[in-house]
């Protein structure tokens, strides 16, 4: 990686940066950032709503995956866009709290606001929903499918949590030892997945939650200060390796989980998707001087303050026509790949869009937090504030919104944890 990433610069001869790279740290926003944060999204919403194979027999859903048609799941390589997410997550928060002038306590403050505020109207929704359609006569099964997804989606916020509240001892470490803290999390990531193959406890896996993420995340921090180097050898070196891991290893070609392989490069991910997230990194910063020429500025202007909107609805979109289409109208979705399917997925996507397009003009306001009083809390309160969000998220990604008291503690702590971002202010 040293060939990738300079090292921190000395004084005398600052390093120069490649063409795919910006000659100097952003000022404002970087347009760049902003597109991969919205394709990234884009992507996500458009594999989600297109991957299902749902069936219904009357009693139960079944659920299935496009993708896990042979010789498919080379398209994954481009399509599983999180390491892209989190990389620019990286560069947003190098970026953010370079800028930030009101010390970390009040940066990770607003952060928690803008992470944890559109759960409460998602929560709001999903509590009380599954348990009102039940006494409504819906089938039970299909309806804990949904209300499970809905939590389990937002293991990404949980990850991201973590990576925005280290984001400031990962700053000064990354000032410090430069390329080495990626390396070292790189290197988590092989120990990790050594062990866990050769010992045969999955659970080790999830060790790489921290390593394989906040890598990624790291790599932010160098395309921010302009010192992301020779994306080519990036992106040839991260795809290499990939293809090297799945070819002689014991990593499975898909970069999704798929029903029935016995192991997913996603849940827990593993050194192949870090290698993949390389590759992805290199080939779209390698790209950057054509990307960020698109006329795009309407649409970046129009889509970034809804991003989180989408991420947290799309999903129930998809529930809500899968449950009128699949489970009421009795209608499977057909075979992927058929003349049928490829005939019908544009009324599929239609009937998606339409369903989202209101979800997405009532929730958006709940992007922006209201305008509280942060007073004069510190970075105890803040990390207690991070630990309560945290947990709530933890718990609704593991049981979901499912009938239940669980996913109601989880919206406790997380009203808990934005309530400690509002401490007395002194007088």
């Amino acid at each position: 990686m040293t060939v990738l990433l300079d090292r921190p610069a000395a004084p005398a001869a600052p390093p120069r940066p490649s063409a795919g790279a910006p000659a100097s740290p952003p000022k404002g926003r970087d347009p760049f950032v902003d597109l991969l944060r919205v394709l990234g999204m884009a992507l996500i919403v458009f594999q989600h709503w297109t991957i299902p194979v749902l069936s219904y027999d009357g009693a139960r859903l079944t659920t299935g995956n496009a993708l896990a048609t042979p010789g498919v799941w080379v398209v994954t390589w481009l399509s599983q866009v999180m390491p892209l997410v989190f990389f620019a997550g990286g560069a947003a928060n190098a970026i953010g709290f370079a800028r930030s002038r009101e010390g970390t306590p009040r940066w990770l403050a607003v952060r928690l606001r803008r992470l944890a505020w559109p759960l409460l109207p998602l929560a709001a929704v999903w509590i009380p929903l599954p348990q009102v359609l039940l006494t409504l006569g819906v089938p039970e099964q299909p309806l804990r499918v949904g209300a499970q997804l809905t939590g389990q989606l937002l293991w990404f916020l949980a990850v991201y949590l973590i990576a925005v509240v280290v984001t400031p001892y990962a700053l000064r470490l990354h000032a410090r030892f430069g390329v080495a803290v990626p390396a070292a999390l790189a290197a988590g990531a092989v120990l990790t997945d050594v062990v866990r193959f050769t010992t045969g406890i999955d659970a080790l896996g999830y060790l790489n939650v921290v390593f394989v993420w906040l890598a990624v995340h790291q790599l932010g921090f160098f395309y921010a200060e302009g010192r992301l180097r020779r994306p080519w050898a990036l992106a040839a070196g991260g795809f290499g390796a990939a293809a090297l891991l799945v070819g002689f290893g014991p990593y499975p070609g898909s970069m999704i989980g798929l029903p029935g392989a016995e192991v997913s490069n996603m849940a827990p991910p593993t050194l192949a998707m870090l290698a993949v997230g390389l590759g992805q990194i290199g080939l779209a910063v390698l790209l950057r001087p054509a990307l960020v020429r698109l006329p795009l500025d309407r649409l970046l202007a129009w889509a970034s303050p809804r991003i989180m909107t989408v991420y947290l609805w799309h999903m129930p979109a998809l529930f809500a026509v899968t449950g009128v289409v699949v489970v009421l109208l009795r209608v499977d979705t057909p075979a992927p790949g058929g003349a049928f399917w490829l005939a019908g997925w544009p009324l599929w996507f239609g009937l998606l869009c339409l369903v989202m397009w209101p979800l997405t003009r009532i929730f958006a306001r709940f992007e922006t937090p209201p305008a509280l009083p942060y007073g004069t809390a510190g970075m105890r309160a803040m990390t207690a504030a991070a630990a309560l969000i945290g947990a709530g998220v933890l718990t609704l990604t593991c049981v979901g919104f499912a009938p239940g008291p669980w996913a109601f503690l989880a919206m406790l702590a997380i009203l808990g944890g934005l309530l400690v971002t509002v401490p007395r202010t002194r007088s």
